[in-house]
């Protein structure tokens, strides 16, 4: 495929200003006037893909310098965009904020340079006029790498106040490619961990994203923002599309009868477990693995033949009378890891497996209990394998993040999942014959041995 896929980057001063709203809304315009469109964001975020994925028929994919090195932002992007006529990336909190201690890695502004993607910078507008072109000079002229192409200006109130907006912009030379005014159906409700994901909004999902493509296909230039992802050329560094099939990322086994066995591997979905990186799976299926999803809310078993299960985050405090109330599945995945077979659990899959939550009964595989507290735990972390278990092996390196208000008493076992690096260095997660649980997401092409690993224990166990 072609390196130098039409691009743009959706970016703002901060959060709050509208680029979900902005990104997710040009994403489904673009798809609207017949466009191929692939869908990006920047950082570990799990939700928005969500949306993006309604607004263009594709699976939502994260660019993540940190959890997946800067070498791999090029390829992971070109592998999303195979096919596609245009590329839209979201980025995360403001351009240049990056993780913490950590200068510009995995900032807005430095996964933009690597992909070589002209930047458009959503402004919120709503409190000022003529200042408005000293912020966009700012942010403009800060990297003189990062490329501001345009601006689209967001909760504009009259049309006195578009007018000395556009006046103050023309001496800042960035052009207005947008203008968007304050509508209500556009809003999407939050909770604890941001927007309520698209499984959980169904229909009202559906509304808020066609709402979004209307203000946006209304008050944006379409034309001169494709125009502009058209003067992206190649992706710096001559990268090629990253593959889970690759001979890198593929096992080499003798066995031909162990090559014809395709393992069963439940993959937890529905509304309460909605976070899953797209390449786990694809990963997962390159590794030999059947890949069948369920939803634990309503699937009263496991699939047929499950040979390992994979939990991913989500929102299970929210459901937990619902899982509870589940008892069949309960005693299923209880069964499943009582019989050694591979279990890969990951924040809100860590609390399922939890003996309660929140006081209701869980699936007990753990001896520990969770509950929701009012303190936010939020950030990167460097981590190494502790002790051998199905996903790696010890001394292992991967890099997560953390993102939740809940608590597990205790919050590691006796073989813990991960030892986490830093000024505070600490233990956390289970590791007990063929679990892995843990509150650290991964994004596993970082480290593909990951899944070929799990998906072996899968076959053997």
């Amino acid at each position: 495929m072609s390196a130098s896929v039409p691009r743009l980057v959706i970016a703002a001063p901060s959060s709050g200003s509208g680029k979900t709203t902005v990104a997710t809304g040009l994403m489904a315009a673009f798809a609207a006037r017949g466009l191929a469109v692939s869908p990006h964001k920047v950082g570990p975020d799990y939700i928005d893909p969500g949306y993006h994925a309604l607004a263009t028929g594709r699976a939502g994919r994260n660019l993540d310098a940190y959890l997946c090195g800067p070498e791999l932002v090029g390829p992971l992007f070109l592998h999303g965009a195979q096919g596609c006529d245009i590329a839209v990336v979201e980025g995360v909190m403001g351009l240049y904020d990056g993780a913490a201690g950590e200068g510009e890695l995995a900032s807005t502004a430095h996964v933009a340079k690597l992909l070589g993607a002209p930047v458009v910078l959503v402004v919120d507008a709503s409190s000022q006029s003529r200042s408005v072109a000293a912020l966009v000079h700012g942010f403009a002229s800060w990297d003189p790498e990062v490329r501001v192409g345009g601006v689209i200006l967001n909760k504009v109130a009259s049309d006195r106040h578009e007018e000395l907006l556009r006046e103050a912009l023309e001496q800042a030379g960035v052009p207005v490619l947008g203008v968007l005014r304050r509508v209500a159906q556009v809003s999407t409700p939050s909770r604890h961990l941001g927007l309520v994901p698209v499984a959980e909004r169904q229909g009202a999902a559906v509304e808020a994203v066609a709402a979004m493509a209307a203000q946006v296909a209304d008050g944006c230039d379409l034309g001169a923002l494709e125009a502009l992802a058209r003067t992206a050329g190649a992706v710096p560094g001559g990268s090629a599309p990253w593959t889970p099939a690759s001979p890198a990322h593929h096992p080499t086994r003798s066995d031909e009868a162990d090559q014809q066995r395709a393992p069963v591997v439940a993959v937890a979905g529905g509304p309460a477990f909605t976070f899953s990186y797209a390449e786990h799976t694809e990963l997962l299926t390159a590794a030999g693995a059947e890949v069948v999803t369920f939803d634990p809310l309503r699937d009263e078993e496991l699939p047929d033949g499950t040979a390992g299960l994979v939990i991913g985050g989500g929102f299970p405090e929210v459901y937990v009378s619902e899982l509870s109330a589940n008892e069949p599945l309960r005693k299923a995945v209880a069964a499943l890891a009582e019989s050694g077979a591979p279990v890969a659990a990951e924040c809100a899959g860590l609390l399922y497996l939890c003996r309660e939550l929140d006081g209701l009964p869980m699936c007990g595989v753990l001896d520990a209990r969770a509950r929701m507290t009012e303190r936010l735990t939020l950030g990167y972390r460097d981590a190494v394998a502790v002790g051998d278990s199905v996903l790696a092996a010890t001394g292992t390196r991967m890099r997560g993040h953390e993102f939740h208000r809940t608590a597990v008493e205790p919050d590691s076992g006796a073989e813990p999942a991960w030892g986490v690096r830093g000024p505070r260095p600490r233990v956390e997660g289970f590791v007990q014959r063929g679990v892995h649980a843990s509150y650290l997401h991964t994004h596993w092409a970082s480290e593909p041995g990951v899944a070929r690993r799990f998906v072996e224990r899968c076959r053997t166990s």
